[in-house]
């Protein structure tokens, strides 16, 4: 794709650092950086240094300079289209990472002739060039801000092609079927054979297999790009709090003896055996209670509703609630206090006994949060399956209720044209996975939540 534009924009974080690096993109980047750039040793020619016949993927010494006034001395590459990140002629600039001299090279990359890059507009132009598809794309992004190493490597695979290529062979096998069909409709006078119709719903129920495992994977993704939300639980001074700080190696949380200290939910993340928790400390839920303390707890059974995990703390010196409710995967039971004794009432064989003020438990707690979390979510590195996000769920789920249509509508003897149509729909879907799309909408929502120079 043809761009008109050269951008640049500062694509290191802002603030001060030792390096910072200033990105350029599009036809006249080398032009642009030729006009601010003079090697070291090699005199400047009409104002222009031929930063054009500079070796490309070299580092080159030298200085920026902007209306005749020095800014600062850099490292330039050039990478020459179509083999770069945009596929474009791209020029990277390694500066000193003040704010100050950052905007002052940005500064002179403007007056030079460029203009003033979007968010996301280095990727979303590699995208649109072909350099790589929409969920390569949106990895970028993963990586960026993966807080856990699973969630690196998770984004790390899927920005190798992993979830594009999976997603690109179901996209072949249900345009084989869609031909099949296509077939049947242009010679009319022949219907579907009873046994061609099986052979074709045979591959429709393997081609809706995959996408139901795919669809799977969402809530593994999730967690991965968000953390696992957990949520700890219970009466007033069971030592939820307590338990927070533990956990965090800590004090964050108020821990006082007074029943209703906790109003309010607090929220932190943890790292803990390859998983990022985001702990959750909520109001204990008890009977009465004023109305701050009600509020609090009318917060806290929102917070249950939406947990991936429930740490349900108890005091270890009072008796086991009766509780007839039925058992919920999500929660793992904590006998707290236990350095204080246990009521014999309790069967400590179904609950992990800990002290959150010695420690106690605290490793055989950690070692049955990751078996809970295995157990619910699958293996926490997930070997090489890919995972979806909250877009990508949308366009699988779709497709699979287009498809499943097309399944019921071939049962039920419905003529292929009909049938047609709803796979058409959902291979359309589907591709909207990777970016097979003309929705520019689409597009835009994806790439605004870029940063700028990305």
């Amino acid at each position: 794709m043809k761009f008109v534009e050269t951008v640049a924009a500062v694509a290191s974080p802002p603030g001060q650092g030792a390096v910072a690096v200033v990105r350029v993109t599009g036809p006249e980047a080398l032009a642009v950086g030729g006009r601010v750039f003079r090697k070291r040793g090699v005199s400047m020619q009409g104002g222009v240094h031929g930063v054009e016949a500079l070796e490309p993927r070299v580092q080159h010494f030298g200085q920026i300079w902007d209306e005749g006034v020095l800014v600062d001395e850099v490292l330039l590459t050039v990478f020459r289209g179509p083999a770069s990140f945009t596929g474009e002629d791209v020029v990277e600039i390694g500066c000193h990472g003040g704010g100050l001299v950052t905007r002052r090279v940005l500064e002179a990359l403007f007056r030079a002739g460029a203009g003033a890059a979007g968010p996301g507009e280095f990727t979303r132009r590699a995208y649109l060039n072909g350099k790589l598809d929409l969920t390569q794309a949106e990895a970028i992004m993963d990586v960026v801000l993966a807080q856990s190493d699973l969630a690196l490597r998770a984004a790390a695979r899927q920005l190798g092609g992993s979830l594009g290529e999976r997603v690109r062979g179901l996209q072949s096998e249900l345009l084989d079927l869609l031909a099949h069909l296509e077939a049947y409709i242009d010679f009319p006078e022949e219907d579907i054979a009873p046994e061609t119709g099986s052979l074709l719903q045979a591959r429709m129920a393997r081609i809706r297999g995959e996408l139901e495992k795919l669809l799977s994977t969402a809530r593994h993704g999730r967690v991965l790009r968000t953390g696992v939300r957990t949520v700890l639980s219970g009466a007033p001074n069971a030592g939820k709090s307590s338990l927070l700080n533990r956990l965090l190696g800590y004090e964050r949380a108020i821990v006082s003896p007074v029943p209703g200290t906790t109003r309010d939910t607090l929220e932190e993340v943890v790292m803990l055996r390859g998983w990022s928790l985001r702990l959750v400390d909520t109001a204990g839920l008890r009977e009465g209670g004023d109305a701050l303390e009600q509020m609090g707890m009318a917060r806290t059974l929102v917070q249950l509703e939406d947990a991936d995990l429930i740490l349900q703390v108890f005091d270890g010196q009072q008796p086991p609630p009766d509780s007839d409710a039925t058992p919920d995967p999500r929660v793992l039971r904590v006998l707290n206090k236990v350095d204080l004794g246990v009521h014999p009432d309790w069967a400590v064989s179904e609950v992990v006994a800990v002290s959150c003020l010695t420690g106690e438990g605290m490793e055989a707690l950690e070692a049955a949060i990751a078996a809970t979390l295995q157990a619910g979510l699958g293996p926490a590195d997930a070997g090489d399956e890919v995972t979806i996000n909250a877009r990508h769920q949308d366009c699988v789920r779709r497709s699979l209720a287009f498809l499943q249509a097309a399944e019921e509508a071939l049962a039920g003897g419905i003529p292929p044209e009909f049938i047609a149509e709803e796979m058409r729909a959902s291979l359309g879907a589907l591709g909207e996975v990777v970016g097979r799309t003309d929705n520019e909408d689409l597009l835009g929502r994806i790439f605004s939540s870029f940063c700028i120079g990305k």
